[in-house]
């Protein structure tokens, strides 16, 4: 087994993005329970549980050391004419911990490079942890996908110290692994990893670089995350699809245990 770099860390990282499910508050706290209760008692894993923004309220109540709350979003404005919008402050006010910041779906919508920057300063103001998506479009035989995936570091990093940086966790998602049942391999992730790491010592220095927290996300299931886990690189999974399903959301926390 060849041992990743990133389990220099004291625990693995997984969250679950629910995106827009379940339908109803009832099912969200169905669904959380029903996360809490099969996770295993060993796990070294910290769990982040990042649902719709209406059932955050709820779910706060039931939130433990081990399963946090996680937002899918956030603006980067405290207060003022954003209409739909939810601030930081408000997420933090409600215990929310984490929040995923320019997802490929939003990016998809509009989301720009300097609008994350934006959402990324305004988190850490609140002392939020922002996890951050990053991911090429498609990749070519020449390898210009890893200028897109560079172009994007030095976005979300502008104007961070080392620092803030440090407090920033940074999720590897390709756009085509994510829902469509394609998954990177796990060599794949560690040039991946590899990489991201090479620019931000470029951006930064080398001991900052070694130290953020990298994760991966795209298609994570219980029958590749071991080996992802294991020899990507990554220290952590961002969960998608398969987070909305209790036994396998608990099996892939099962497989980022040592040993």
């Amino acid at each position: 087994m060849v041992q990743s770099f990133y389990m220099k860390y004291p625990h693995a990282l997984v969250i679950g993005n629910w995106k827009l499910n379940p339908g109803t508050n009832t099912e969200a706290k169905n669904l959380f329970t029903a996360v809490r209760k099969a996770i295993p008692k060993d796990t070294e894993a910290k769990v982040v549980i990042a649902p719709p923004f209406l059932f955050i309220p709820e779910l706060a109540k039931a939130k433990s050391k081990n399963t946090l709350l996680g937002a899918q979003d956030v603006a980067f404005e405290e207060r003022g004419a954003l209409t739909g919008e939810i601030g930081p402050a408000m997420l933090a006010s409600f215990g929310v911990e984490y929040v995923i910041i320019g997802h490929s779906e939003r990016r998809a919508m509009g989301e720009t490079d300097q609008q994350v920057n934006k959402k990324i300063v305004a988190s850490l103001k609140r002392k939020l942890v922002p996890v951050v998506c990053i991911g090429e479009k498609r990749r070519d035989t020449q390898g210009q996908f890893y200028n897109e995936i560079a172009t994007q570091i030095k976005a979300l990093s502008e104007g961070l110290t080392p620092l803030q940086l440090l407090k920033v966790v940074i999720a590897y998602e390709p756009i085509w692994a994510i829902g469509t049942g394609a998954t990177a391999t796990a060599e794949d992730v560690k040039e991946m990893q590899l990489f991201i790491v090479s620019t931000l010592t470029k951006l930064f220095d080398r001991k900052t670089a070694e130290k953020i927290r990298l994760i991966y996300g795209g298609s994570v299931k219980e029958s590749n995350a071991q080996d992802l886990y294991q020899n990507g690189g990554m220290s952590g999974f961002l969960v998608g699809g398969a987070s909305l399903q209790a036994g396998e959301f608990a099996a892939i926390i099962k497989a980022t245990k040592r040993g």
